[in-house]
């Protein structure tokens, strides 16, 4: 036995050891990318057809196995074709990288917190007049698309520029704000809405729109209701209310200001457990 495992030590070579490293690496990022989200129904469902498959093969399940085989092959094309988002956000996610981009990383922090009292400023005159506002951080990946439905404003961040953005009179107030490093980019933006049925009949359209836009891309989003006031925030497909002001300046904070040690994303779950984990999600 010690001389079986012997030579197939001795076979290993560094060839192997990077293909196996390679393969675990590309393995775990799969893992990482389908967690919570509805990818991971897709593997559950997948892997109970494939189960099925292989057991109405030994048990001589004739009809059951030829029904099973058939889906497998037209079942490729309909995943392709059902799950399109879902795949491109996956390349999007496998090709983000922390080398040359990092584009809220690189605000010192003077100006993070200088940009972070403004907004902060003008998200609490929102909340207090229930002046509706959608404002959208871009982080790794672009959202160009998205700038192009609106109106290229370039400029820098301030709590009147923002109330001026959303003033009901204003003709840029219904679309939503795309703030890129310490800019106002565009604003009057036109976001997808969600297709999550499971949402509170209760949210409107903003609220929709803000959740959509972090479902295919990785943007924080800020969301003040025209009816209530109340404050939300939006990442990863879901939905924080009933926020703060103290919560949304440790939030942007938490985004401007680029810890050494914190992963290529922003951590939804993180940033719930530093405000407390008081504030209600909708999933």
């Amino acid at each position: 036995m010690q001389e079986f495992f012997s030579n197939i030590v001795s076979s290993i070579g560094i060839n192997d050891v990077f293909d196996i490293l390679i393969t675990a690496f590309v393995i775990y990022k799969i893992l990482e990318f389908i967690k919570e989200t509805r990818a991971q129904q897709l593997v559950k469902g997948l892997l109970i057809i494939i189960a099925a498959y292989f057991i109405s093969d030994l048990l001589n399940l004739h009809m059951i196995n030829w029904i099973l085989k058939g889906a497998f092959t037209i079942g490729l094309f309909a995943l392709v074709v059902v799950f399109q988002p879902e795949l491109r956000r996956g390349l999007e996610y496998m090709g983000r990288s922390k080398i040359g981009k990092g584009k809220l990383g690189q605000v010192d922090k003077e100006k993070s917190k200088s940009v972070t009292d403004e907004i902060t400023s003008a998200i609490n005159y929102f909340s207090s007049t229930k002046t509706g506002a959608l404002i959208v951080f871009e982080k790794e990946i672009t959202l160009e698309d998205i700038a192009e439905t609106g109106t290229r404003i370039n400029a820098d961040i301030s709590a009147q520029l923002l109330g001026n953005l959303f003033y009901e009179g204003s003709p840029l107030h219904d679309g939503a704000v795309i703030i890129r490093d310490e800019k106002v980019y565009a604003a009057g933006c036109v976001l997808p809405l969600t297709e999550n049925k499971d949402l509170n009949k209760s949210l409107g359209t903003r609220h929709r729109a803000g959740i959509g836009i972090t479902e295919n891309s990785d943007a924080l989003v800020l969301i003040v209701s025209e009816e209530t006031g109340i404050i939300s925030m939006a990442q990863d497909g879901r939905l924080t209310r009933f926020l703060d002001s103290k919560s949304v300046e440790k939030a942007l904070l938490n985004l401007f200001i680029h810890e050494e040690n914190d992963d290529n994303s922003f951590s939804f779950t993180k940033l719930a457990e530093r405000l407390g984990g008081k504030k209600h999600v909708e999933k």
